[in-house]
């Protein structure tokens, strides 16, 4: 079965440099970049294909990349712009805020809007406290939606939780639409905490408080959906996630949950932070589980400096399934991150070059040229690494260092193909690029083109 690489609008163009100077060094034998993909695929949990307005999460499905709004959904122009620069940032749903009779209200000319703009990307909405009376008085919402999401710790207290979980699937039912059930430990269900504790206090060796949470965050999914399966659905109608914000205990939780079935998990730390805090903790969870086999979705949840586009945490997404060989969303330039023989701009400088043009011919080749996303290319600075790490990239240069005689040799496909002089030597390398994209995909393209 072949999965689509979106659902979202068309691509945006300079939607940020998501082939971005890796400094770092492929091993030998990693230079053809599908290899890598399909071994990162291949390792992945087997779980349940859930369908969520056309997007499939889950049953060796690519891992998607969602986000969140921050507008007020009342708010129908606002959310609808923030939902489109999400979708052409490459965000496969996109979960806005359903928190009143007036922002549920907006939910179904957010959806027009978004139609008759060509955005077709997935909407989620986010419930807490009150889901089941906004689904139930405004059916409108609960038909433009695509999939809701459910916080079991907060959708009622007492003997109203059962009645209330219970609508909200009821509602999905009618509507054949999928839930998440998303446990948080900001709102973790009071009385399954206490259940457990008082369990916990009984042992006669009582494991440590914070294991005990991370088991009532498990618990509080599995009941849930447990539940959901006896009112009627599918458990490919199911998502779960247990989001905390300390990345140790995400890899824990997130371990439990996935040995204890074959639901579809959504990954994230529920709160980040801001800045490069906030990318190197979602970087440090989410890799370990991912490379673990574990997670179908992911959503980062950084904090975005003031006026800085929500966009980010997309990019951010994006870029470690990228780096993991999970997905590929835009070429890798690899560069050497320069030392004493390396005195001179001109490697970086070039790296720059090279980043900005397949950022430019993006939108371009994405049309043309299918699968391009995989290209790898190395702008070194010197001969101690660089040819032999220009030979690994499907495209290689090796620019002088201090003292070496003025002269670049190129490598495609692990071959020397040509030596590069003179001031125009970045363009004559963007020039063996453009040629080697078009020979390789466009080969491709045209075969499938004649196949079908």
């Amino acid at each position: 079965m072949a999965w689509t690489m979106g659902h979202g609008c068309a691509w945006r163009e300079g939607r940020g440099h998501l082939g971005r100077l890796v400094l770092l060094k492929r091993r030998a034998g990693w230079r053809n970049s599908a290899c890598m993909h399909h071994q990162a695929r291949h390792n992945r949990k087997a779980t349940r294909a859930v369908n969520v307005g056309g997007v499939v999460i889950g049953g060796g499905a690519p891992v998607r990349v969602q986000s969140m709004t921050n507008t007020d959904t009342a708010d129908v122009d606002a959310t609808v712009e923030q939902v489109i620069a999400l979708a052409e940032a490459g965000s496969e749903l996109v979960r806005i805020t359903v928190d009143r009779a007036e922002a549920a209200a907006a939910v179904p000319h957010i959806r027009e809007r978004l139609l008759a703009r060509g955005c077709e990307v997935p909407l989620i909405g986010d419930f807490h406290y009150i889901g089941h009376i906004l689904l139930r008085d405004h059916p409108a919402c609960a038909e433009a939606l695509d999939k809701y999401r459910i916080n079991p710790g907060n959708v009622g207290f007492g003997h109203k939780q059962d009645r209330n979980f219970a609508a909200i699937i009821d509602i999905a039912l009618k509507h054949e639409k999928p839930v998440r059930i998303g446990a948080n430990w900001g709102s973790l269900d009071q009385a399954l905490l206490n259940e457990l504790m008082e369990e916990n206090g009984r042992r006669e060796e009582p494991k440590d408080a914070r294991e005990v949470m991370h088991e009532a965050l498990v618990q509080s999914c599995l009941r849930s959906a447990a539940r959901a399966e006896a009112l009627g659905m599918a458990r490919e109608h199911i998502i779960l996630s247990a989001k905390v914000s300390e990345v140790p205990d995400l890899i824990a939780v997130y371990r439990m949950l996935s040995a204890a079935g074959d639901y579809a998990l959504h990954l994230g730390l529920t709160e980040a932070g801001m800045g490069d805090a906030g990318v190197i903790a979602s970087t440090a969870g989410l890799a370990v589980l991912l490379q673990e086999g574990i997670g179908d979705t992911i959503r980062v949840s950084i904090t975005p400096e003031p006026g800085a586009p929500r966009t980010r945490e997309v990019m951010v997404a994006q870029q470690i399934l990228q780096a993991l060989g999970l997905r590929a969303f835009m070429p890798d330039v690899i560069a050497c991150p320069g030392c004493g023989r390396t005195t001179s701009t001109r490697f970086q400088e070039l790296a720059r070059t090279v980043s900005d043009f397949l950022a430019r011919k993006t939108p371009e080749w994405r049309r043309q040229y299918p699968g391009f996303e995989e290209l790898q290319v190395a702008v070194m600075g010197c001969i101690v690494n660089g040819p032999g790490e220009s030979k690994h990239a499907d495209v290689g240069i090796s620019l002088p260092g201090t003292g070496e005689q003025p002269a670049a040799p190129v490598f495609v496909d692990g071959k020397k193909v040509a030596t590069l002089r003179g001031e125009d030597l970045d363009a004559q390398f963007l020039q063996l690029l453009e040629d080697y994209v078009a020979r390789r995909w466009g080969a491709a393209a045209g075969n499938a083109g004649q196949q079908g």
